[in-house]
């Protein structure tokens, strides 16, 4: 039997498979609709997310949000966003690598049960892990690939935009051509 994505959630509340699940404050599993086509999944949360227990509700969250806007997909109504690690890795550094495999199997748990069209891999942790360990996101952001049945495609995480303004422009037009392949699919 498998189990919805809230079953699953109260099942990932007692995970302590690293370290990461013993200096949580909250488990930080994902936000959205529970028969998404499109999936964002970044990389881990940070300090409001962990308080919050909701990926991407900083600065970063919302600068997300603004470009979800662009092209009609917004987290209460049409997609899904979660995290490879659902725990806060300390002063947000990046997971380590023995942290996101020890996650992965939440998030594929994620995945079987959302049965997304297309993943959205936001920054280089999701992109190397999801699509290709050699995945560089300044090179290939926006190219999808099709990977077991799903279009995969990474981007600029948020986080990143606000530190390196320049690239906002290659976000949004990676948002747009996510935009077109939604269209070309009949996905809304």
């Amino acid at each position: 039997m498998e189990l919805t994505l809230k079953e699953l959630e109260a099942a990932c509340q007692s995970c302590r498979n690293c370290p990461l699940g013993k200096t949580r404050t909250n488990l930080v599993f994902g936000v959205g609709v529970p028969d998404a086509k499109v999936m964002f999944v970044g990389e881990g949360p940070g300090a409001q997310e962990d308080a919050q227990g909701k990926p991407f509700v900083g600065q970063s969250g919302q600068l997300l949000d603004k470009y979800l806007a662009v092209i009609d997909l917004d987290r209460s109504k049409n997609i899904y966003i979660g995290n490879m690690v659902k725990c806060r890795p300390p002063q947000n550094r990046d997971p380590k690598p023995e942290e996101t495999e020890a996650c992965l199997p939440w998030l594929r748990k994620q995945v079987k049960c959302l049965r997304p069209k297309i993943i959205v891999c936001l920054g280089r942790i999701a992109a190397q892990r999801l699509i290709s360990p050699d995945f560089r996101v300044t090179r290939q952001h926006g190219q999808f690939i099709e990977k077991g049945g799903i279009l995969f495609m990474g981007t600029f995480h948020p986080a990143a935009l606000l530190r390196n303004p320049a690239q906002k422009a290659d976000a949004l037009s990676d948002f747009q051509a996510l935009r077109d392949k939604l269209e070309a699919l009949g996905i809304k």
